[in-house]
């Protein structure tokens, strides 16, 4: 499959854009009040969700110089260091917070870790929901206090964005619109700066995070520094996807996946590592992760079981499943 490569600036270089592979909506229908608009997303949203688990989104709540800001604060960080970096790698914690260092993670499946750092901030829960008492408190860098200002900005934004999409995918599936809203109130979200540095030596045979599902019902990704994410299409191709600074990215995870029965789509992605010339370069990227409270239930929902679709999955809740993914992929023993 070919694509259109349209170049675009951003604040980390000129990168590309690849027309036709992914649906490109806009939130501002579904927020317009006007009930034709807001049904054209909804159907342009779950036809892509159907088909390749991928969206391009503009028109969404995170603003332009909050992501810049946060792009910038991430550099700073990762270029501190790594004696100060380690500083904020909190054991017992199985990455949820803070700083996880260099090759600690891998794909379900695989025992060689990603060529990657990275760093979670995590909910931050108000009033006197008992759901604190699952979460460990924030981290912040001392060196840096702009990072963790600009990393819970950036958070409830997405987080916002992310409410407003799963009222969209509830409507496309025949459910309340608001089916989502409590089940996600504090949800065990994750906003996950991430720093693939420079490749100094031959692979052994990792590459900057090899092919995976996410674990959550959907993902935000803001505008990557560099090329390198590819989705797996259905007919086992890889096409190359980069989110431009006023679009984000937002595909479906596993959770959404089975809760859908297989209706929604949890594709395939990875970043692939660069061509060797430009192996001196660092990439940078900031998904949001989000997840539910650890009750929900992830059953499959009637509505997605039939003769020609029977169920796919054991009965399980958010938080079980969770913990489940979180040791195949390293992070938790």
């Amino acid at each position: 499959m070919k694509s259109t490569t349209i170049l675009q600036n951003h604040a980390f270089g000129v990168f590309p854009i690849f027309a036709g592979m992914i649906p490109s909506i806009d939130l501002a229908d579904f927020l317009s009040g006007d009930p034709v608009r807001k049904a054209s997303f909804v159907k342009a949203l779950g036809e892509a969700y159907t088909d390749i688990g991928f969206v391009a989104v503009r028109g969404h709540l995170l603003k332009d110089e909050s992501s810049e800001a946060l792009y910038a604060a991430c550099k700073a960080f990762f270029s501190l260091p790594e004696e100060q970096k380690k500083k904020y790698e909190i054991a017992g914690l199985a990455g949820q917070r803070g700083y996880t260092s260099f090759g600690k993670e891998h794909a379900k499946g695989r025992n060689e870790g990603d060529l990657k750092e990275f760093w979670h901030f995590g909910q931050i829960v108000e009033g006197n929901d008992p759901i604190k008492e699952e979460y460990p408190e924030n981290v912040y860098v001392a060196e840096l206090p702009e990072f963790g200002k600009y990393g819970i900005e950036t958070y409830k934004a997405l987080e916002e964005t992310g409410k407003y999409m799963l009222r969209a995918i509830a409507l496309f599936l025949g459910l309340d619109e608001f089916y989502f809203d409590d089940k996600i109130h504090h949800g065990n979200s994750i906003l996950r700066p991430i720093h693939y540095p420079p490749i100094t030596a031959e692979p052994k045979s990792a590459v900057r995070a090899a092919e995976h599902e996410d674990i959550n019902l959907i993902t935000l990704l803001m505008g990557a520094s560099a090329e390198g994410l590819q989705v797996l299409n259905k007919q086992g191709e890889w096409v190359d996807i980069t989110a431009l600074p006023e679009q984000l990215v937002v595909n479906v995870g596993d959770m959404l996946q089975r809760l859908t029965n297989n209706v929604l789509k949890s594709t395939t992605h990875r970043v692939i590592n660069p061509p060797k010339e430009k192996w001196g370069t660092s990439r940078f990227s900031i998904p949001f992760f989000l997840h539910p409270r650890s009750e929900m239930r992830l059953d499959c929902l009637p509505a997605c079981i039939s003769d020609s679709n029977p169920i796919q999955y054991e009965p399980i809740s958010a938080g079980e499943y969770l913990n489940e993914r979180l040791r195949e992929i390293g992070l938790k023993k």
